[in-house]
């Protein structure tokens, strides 16, 4: 695993980033209409680095699922455009934008989301098999070894420990080497030591495959795994700490649960 001094250096916020993974240009998203409107997001202007790892953190209500909803092509936003890999995403028609999400956008979730009646390896190869496209079962075995479930291929989910069923998760959100990788409170459903098995995959997956990882988490020590952590409040980025230690996040967290709505941090 790369030291962290060895980490490439993540691009800046807002739209000049090139070659971002992942941009957002003024996202918005409301709902509800007149006095009853929530304003989730209220304009993000954000660019990702490719071959970068980023938290997401903020308080409860401060817009991270929706932020990762709208990011992922899962929600469309109100206003504002998303790009990945340079292409515009927002605009797309349903059936693009579930081809996009099959082929470029790999998903961890806290559940892990395996489907029970497949094997290990037909649930790495599914995103491929959904997509349309052929099934590499060397790639996802070599995946799996990456993982440390090279002998678990033909094991099903219910048979896998939590931190193993997270493993598999991971497996599959890269088998087709996608633009970025949405990881959702991935150790949220993890004791401490397999949380923390879980984590370094994903910085190894960073660090030595080129991926890029947003991960959306409200654990301080998770976060600290990451190269960048934003901090959203009140549907707006508010802070954003670079490779900050647990302890500084946790105060960061802290200082921006404390503060009133609408206020600049």
């Amino acid at each position: 695993m790369a030291s962290r001094r060895s980490r490439p250096q993540p691009e800046p916020t807002g739209r000049s980033a090139a070659h971002a993974a992942i941009e957002l240009r003024g996202v918005r998203r409301s709902y509800g209409r007149g006095g009853e409107t929530v304003h989730a997001l209220r304009g993000v202007d954000l660019a990702l680095g490719r071959g970068t790892f980023t938290a997401v953190m903020g308080p409860s209500g401060s817009g991270k699922s929706t932020f990762l909803q709208c990011a992922a092509g899962l929600d469309r936003p109100t206003a504002g455009e998303v790009y990945l890999g340079g292409e515009e995403i927002t605009r797309l028609s349903e059936n693009r934008l579930t081809k996009l999400r099959r082929g470029r956008i790999g998903f961890v979730f806290q559940s892990f989301n395996l489907l029970p009646s497949l094997t290990v390896l037909q649930n790495v190869l599914l995103p491929q098999r959904l997509a349309g496209e052929r099934q590499d079962r060397s790639r996802a075995r070599e995946l799996l070894a990456q993982v440390g479930l090279g002998e678990h291929a033909r094991r099903r989910p219910g048979q896998l420990s939590g931190g193993q069923q997270q493993r598999v998760a991971i497996a599959r959100a890269l088998i087709t080497a996608p633009d970025v990788v949405f990881a959702d409170e991935p150790t949220g459903a993890l004791d401490t030591r397999t949380a923390h098995e879980v984590l370094g995959l994903m910085r190894h997956a960073v660090d030595t495959m080129g991926a890029t990882v947003v991960m959306v988490t409200h654990d301080p020590v998770a976060a600290s795994v990451a190269d960048r952590v934003l901090f959203l409040a009140d549907g707006v980025l508010a802070d954003e700490l670079y490779r900050p230690d647990p302890k500084t996040v946790a105060d960061r967290m802290v200082a921006l649960t404390a503060r009133p709505l609408g206020v600049a941090a």
